[in-house]
């Protein structure tokens, strides 16, 4: 198997096209590892209570 300094050097010697296809295939790749899980599911909940509560922070630029 590449070690990934192997890996890092064929993919800078792939197209712009290429380094396109691949980073989506590796997005898609981690999306599908990603879970919902109960911890990730609660901290959702209570954002959406926040929101509800017009308990915010603005963020500025």
């Amino acid at each position: 198997m590449p070690t990934l300094e192997q890996v890092e050097e064929q993919v800078k010697q792939l197209t712009k096209a290429e380094r396109e296809a691949l980073l989506d295939w590796l997005s898609n790749v981690m999306e599908d590892e990603l879970e919902l899980n109960d911890e990730f599911k609660a901290k959702i909940e209570r954002g959406e209570l926040d929101l509800q509560a017009r308990r915010i922070r603005l963020h500025k630029p």
